[in-house]
């Protein structure tokens, strides 16, 4: 199989989506001169070039896509080549209807913007297939090839009738039989038992809620139909290029693609990413999906295949980024592994929906502090690129996360529409970021005996699997700690018994759950040393070493935090500092230790292969300690003992 590192030979990718169609072929040459100034050695070409390229069915006009990869061999432009599947022409959507998604209320979501495809339908996957079988045989062998790029950002949701017909298939494959399906999904409830396949629709617009295990299979569903038409798509660039990488950009923690199955069907996993300026918690955001993109990686490198240089465009306000953040939250993807930075998009664009997105090239042009800016990062990645490239990022701690219960745990109806899976996931996530400590995500399948301690900030829905390996992993050693709302139900979205599993009761030292307590937004809960926000459980305990008891109200001495051997269940959201604090002192307990002692706040340290990346997020200059003497690749100096950062600054040492 072919590896990220067939494709970097060494060296940081380094460029972004190039949309050459957009301007007249003089430009072109204009943009190589730019290019080359400023370090970019790759370029993303064909992402939403469908109707450029077959103006009509089954017309082929190729020759534009010649004359742009020779032209980018000739300036030593990698191609980045991407399948155009992801925006169809207009031509399809009016001769072919059926291949349009359809809402939940039965709405047909129309031609002119992009995504504008049924995942279901066999008239799109043909005319896709077709496409990307002429891009293979034609560019397969053209030198500036380096990477494919199947389709672009997967996330279109259908339930049309043609989507209607795969669910039903889908739901056969999975059953087998009606009265196995009726088990699953409960359908003893408000009469909605099936007596065959034919009855069962896709979860349209309903009167009151829907069933929820038929969501949540829906949800499985347009996962693996998405990659369905990504595999399909993989298969035949991979037929004729077996020796060539391939990948589709994931979006940030994005709930509608099981990303752990879809990384492993590729050859790098790559990620877009668009923190907000004004976002106090951007850094740390950032750092939480690129720990996760490395992790589905398999800890290996990856790319960061889209950020934006300055502004997005769809926020309510969009800010752009002040003087060097930009090269700061770049360097940042370097530092937690990735092996490619680039941008949507290389030149801003003049008209269309993302006119005001940003560029490499802005509306100012080589004069604007955007373009300066990429010019400096691009020389930057180059002096440390053949250092870095292929080296790995190591964290003894991992946070567990799974789609299926994401998909389970955030339906109508249930305890508390405050609880916000993501905005969970993120507060453990920073708890440990502030507290220096790198992290890890993993699957609560996967094997974890590599880790000191793993984390479960919130897994409402666990399969029996899932919990015999946390059970083999506290047994064997291991220290867990789990967030409240874990392990209640089963693969089903069924209630287990007692409310949480027995066997994870039996760990925790928890006798009953007796009620679930949810909190109102803005309210908190007092326990002892700290208050507890968002959540909060009527527990009873039974052979707990430790218990940190809630403070008055109802739940008054109470365990709001247990610990029995190596297992802990906090009940509760602990306040941000409160949740650091308790956190870390588990993974020091555990043995995880931070990179570097004492860092000041808003600094961050990560140790990639034999390179340490500081970096100062914040806007006032700081001064680290680094015990010993090191080499600043970045500027090229000896650092001895401190190393001054300035604002956003970062220093990139070697031993």
């Amino acid at each position: 199989m072919p590896r990220l590192g067939d494709a970097t030979r060494g060296r940081i990718l380094f460029g972004g989506d190039y949309n050459p169609e957009q301007w007249p072929e003089e430009t072109w040459h204009e943009d190589v001169r730019l290019m080359k100034a400023a370090g970019v050695n790759s370029v993303t070409l064909g992402v939403f070039s469908w109707a450029k390229l077959e103006p009509r069915p089954g017309a082929r006009e190729f020759g534009w896509l010649d004359r742009l990869m020779d032209l980018m061999h000739a300036g030593g432009i990698g191609v980045v080549l991407a399948t155009p599947t992801s925006a169809p022409p207009p031509w399809m959507g009016r001769l072919h209807p059926e291949t349009l998604p359809r809402d939940e209320d039965g709405r047909t979501e129309w031609w002119g913007g992009r995504q504008h495809f049924s995942h279901s339908s066999a008239t799109y996957r043909r005319y896709a297939a077709a496409i990307t079988e002429d891009l293979a045989a034609r560019y397969g062998s053209h030198p500036a090839l380096t990477l494919w790029h199947i389709n672009n950002e997967y996330c279109t949701y259908d339930w049309g009738d043609e989507a209607a017909a795969a669910f039903r298939r889908w739901l056969q494959d999975k059953y087998g039989t009606v009265d196995a399906l009726n088990e699953a999904w409960g359908t003893a409830f408000w009469s909605q038992g099936y007596d065959g396949w034919h009855e069962i629709l896709p979860p349209r617009h309903a009167h009151y809620m829907k069933n929820p295990t038929q969501v949540l299979d829906f949800k499985r569903f347009t996962s693996d139909m998405l990659l369905e038409c990504y595999l399909a798509e993989r298969d035949i660039v991979r037929r004729h290029t077996p020796h060539i990488p391939v990948t589709t950009n994931f979006m940030p923690m994005w709930a509608g693609q099981d990303a752990w199955r879809w990384a492993a069907e590729e050859d790098v996993v790559s990620v877009d990413l668009y923190p907000d300026p004004r976002d106090p918690c951007g850094a740390q955001s950032g750092a939480l999906v690129q720990d996760m993109t490395r992790s589905q990686a398999g800890h290996g490198p990856w790319v960061l295949m889209e950020q934006a240089a300055g502004a997005v465009n769809w926020r309510g306000v969009n800010h752009p980024k002040p003087s060097g953040l930009n090269r700061l939250w770049s360097l940042q993807a370097v530092a937690r592994g990735a092996d490619g930075v680039c941008y949507f998009q290389w030149r801003q664009s003049r008209q269309g929906a993302e006119k005001f997105h940003s560029g490499m090239v802005s509306h100012a042009g080589e004069e604007g502090r955007t373009y300066r800016e990429v010019k400096r990062l691009g020389a930057e990645l180059a002096r440390i690129g053949a250092e870095v490239t292929n080296s790995h990022v190591f964290a003894d701690i991992a946070l567990l996360h799974d789609w299926n219960s994401w998909w389970a745990g955030s339906q109508e109806g249930r305890p508390s529409s405050e609880v916000d899976y993501s905005v969970v996931v993120g507060a453990w996530h920073r708890a440990f970021w502030e507290a220096h400590l790198t992290t890890a995500f993993a699957h609560p399948e996967h094997d974890l005996s590599a880790y000191r301690l793993v984390v479960v900030p919130q897994l409402y829905l666990l399969t029996d699997t899932a919990i015999d390996n946390l059970l083999a992993y506290v047994h064997g050693g291991g220290t867990l700690v789990c967030g409240f709302l874990t392990g209640v139900a089963d693969e089903d979205d069924r209630i287990r018994p007692g409310g949480m599993d027995a066997r994870l009761r039996d760990l925790f030292g928890i006798r009953t759950l007796h009620e679930w307590w949810p909190l109102d937004a803005g309210e908190g809960v007092e326990c002892d040393g700290f208050r507890g926000l968002l959540w909060s459980e009527e527990i009873e305990a039974q052979d707990a070493d430790e218990v940190i008891a809630y403070q008055g109200g109802e739940l008054d001495g109470l365990p709001a935090v247990l610990r029995k051997g190596r297992a802990w269940y906090v009940s509760t959201l602990p306040e941000p500092k409160a949740l650091r604090d308790l956190l870390a002192g588990i993974a020091s307990g555990a043995g995880a230790r931070p990179v570097l002692d004492g860092l000041p706040a808003g600094v961050e340290a990560v140790r990639r292969g034999d390179l340490l990346f500081v970096l100062n997020h914040g806007r006032e200059p700081v001064t680290v300690a680094v015990p010993g003497t090191h080499h600043d690749l970045l500027t090229g100096a000896t650092v001895t003992n401190d190393v001054v950062l300035g604002r956003y600054g970062v220093a990139v040492l070697r031993p």
